[in-house]
């Protein structure tokens, strides 16, 4: 990781700049506790199919979304938790929605993998590997006339899909308001991706493009957000695309049924060791006390424990009594 960019010290952040910092840690803080419950509901047998955990990459979530606007699109991949609360989709209506609960961001029906909640601009989350690159590049083509931007986050694997180059070319061929940040976590599902992907980088790809491109340390909140914040003023002016790719690291298997005795001894623990919410709370300690984070720490706990609760005790949907065609023979 020492070849990656990270956050550069300037000038001292303000109180707000800490503030909203404080506060950012506080999200990624929540989705880690949302993983682990999701985990603990999984195994329990409360959550039925598959689920794809964020756990380890939340500062590339959390950072790339402290940039945006609550209007402007957000599509995410089928590890898309992460996405949708940093989008702002509350931890209730996600758990119910884990636990296909009535009372779900999408009544119970959409899962683990395949959330939207407009609401706060998540257009969806897709099963499909980098469906949400055209996803996003089709909502920007509407941002494009609103003063808004799309967001497209996609995972290593989905770099070397064919509609992924597609995707880019027509998004600088229109200049469109659009950000493609992939979350290169190092395996496509099982496999190395150094070993089935040429190139230095994949941020380098967008040089055919001539597109402007990052590669930024994923595990530090403080880089992913400024990169973001570039990217984002980038296509806001009338600047176009920006591929960024955030390097980073999955402490879960790709999904529930995958042990990862693929990757090589030690390899985890010293990716623990650079654990996104250690970073952050190092960092944040340095301009504030214990008793702050621990607060918010707390803070996040409590919402998370009362979701769950909340998401067990609510009902099922009713195929007789709800209106949707799809319950209907």
């Amino acid at each position: 990781m020492a070849d990656v960019p990270t956050a550069q010290q300037g000038a001292p952040e303000t109180a707000s700049e800490t503030s909203a910092f404080l506060e950012a840690y506080g999200r990624m803080y929540l989705i880690r506790l949302f993983e682990d419950s999701i985990q603990r509901l999984f195994l329990a047998g409360e959550v039925h199919g598959t689920t794809h955990l964020y756990a380890g990459q939340e500062a590339v979530a959390v950072g790339v979304c402290m940039a945006l606007r609550p209007d402007d699109y957000v599509a995410g991949t089928y590890r898309g938790h992460g996405h949708a609360l940093a989008k702002g989709t509350a931890p209730g209506p996600l758990i119910a929605e884990m636990l296909g609960r009535e009372t779900g961001v999408c009544g119970g029906r959409a899962g683990s993998m395949n959330i939207v909640d407009l609401e706060h601009g998540l257009i969806g989350c897709y099963g499909i590997v980098g469906g949400s690159i055209a996803a996003a590049l089709g909502a920007s083509l509407s941002a494009q006339r609103q003063g808004r931007v799309a967001v497209a986050f996609f995972g290593d694997g989905a770099a070397n899909q064919a509609y992924f180059h597609e995707c880019l070319n027509m998004a600088r061929v229109f200049s469109l308001p659009v950000v493609f940040v992939c979350e290169n976590n190092l395996y496509g599902e099982f496999t190395p991706m150094a070993s089935v992907t040429a190139g230095a980088d994949i941020a380098g790809r967008a040089r055919a493009y001539d597109m402007a491109s990052r590669v930024v340390d994923g595990n530090d909140l403080w880089a992913v957000h400024a990169v973001a914040g570039e990217a984002a003023e980038r296509a806001r002016g009338g600047g176009g695309p920006t591929l960024l790719e955030c390097r980073t690291y999955r402490h879960y298997g790709h999904s529930k049924s995958d042990p990862a005795t693929y990757r090589p001894a030690g390899e985890l623990d010293e990716w623990r060791a650079r654990d996104p919410l250690k970073l952050a709370r190092e960092r944040l300690l340095e301009d504030m006390t214990e008793q702050d984070l621990a607060a918010v720490e707390q803070a996040a706990s409590a919402l998370i424990d009362h979701a769950v609760q909340a998401a067990l005790a609510a009902p099922y949907p009713d195929p007789e009594a709800d209106v949707a065609t799809e319950f209907r023979s």
